[in-house]
């Protein structure tokens, strides 16, 4: 007999969602070249979902990883390229960061600059993967091997967030009409 699945939670909802010491400051205030991004996480009828959690890791801005599997060398001092945001009880996060660099694939091409994604929310057995990309690296993102796989012109564009007074803004939509586009991982 197999034991039946359960959505996960409810612990996202306690304060401060799962524990992360420097929580959505990928990079503190005041970093040259820092960059907010904030958006809302909906659900499939457009309500904002109050106990999600966001996710990034990225790339440093000279395209390596903080990682000591990173084949290309050590990332700068002090960059760790991780950031964690709760919802807030309007579906809102952010995230406080400086734009990646550009990275290699295996094969040669070049990923535009970009920022991974997991959302955690109430009701997903698993962890959601997308990503966020740059409005001012068009070349770039229409170079990008992985936004070049993307056929429909809405699901790509799903993933470029848009500039606004304050940073870049990036919506997540779980589901329904303006999906933002998923990856499976």
């Amino acid at each position: 007999m197999t034991t039946p699945s359960q959505t996960v939670g409810p612990f996202f909802a306690l304060p401060g969602g799962i524990p992360w010491p420097d929580g959505p400051e990928v990079v503190p205030a005041g970093t040259p070249g820092a960059v907010l991004i904030s958006g809302t996480v909906l659900d499939g009828a457009g309500a904002p979902v109050p106990d999600a959690v966001i996710e990034t890791w990225q790339a440093s801005p000279t395209g390596r990883f903080a990682h000591p599997d990173d084949p290309r060398g050590a990332v700068q001092e002090g960059f760790r390229g991780f950031g964690r945001c709760a919802t807030d009880a309007q579906g809102r996060y952010w995230v406080r960061t400086v734009k990646p660099g550009a990275l290699p694939t295996a094969d040669g091409q070049v990923e535009a600059p970009h920022l991974d994604v997991s959302v955690l929310a109430r009701g997903l057995l698993n962890r959601l993967v997308t990503r966020i990309y740059f409005p001012d690296e068009p070349a770039a993102n229409a170079a990008d091997p992985v936004l070049a796989a993307i056929a429909d012109p809405a699901e790509r564009a799903s993933l470029v967030a848009v500039p606004t007074q304050d940073g870049l803004r990036f919506d997540i939509r779980l589901q329904g009409e303006g999906e933002t586009t998923f990856f499976e991982v």
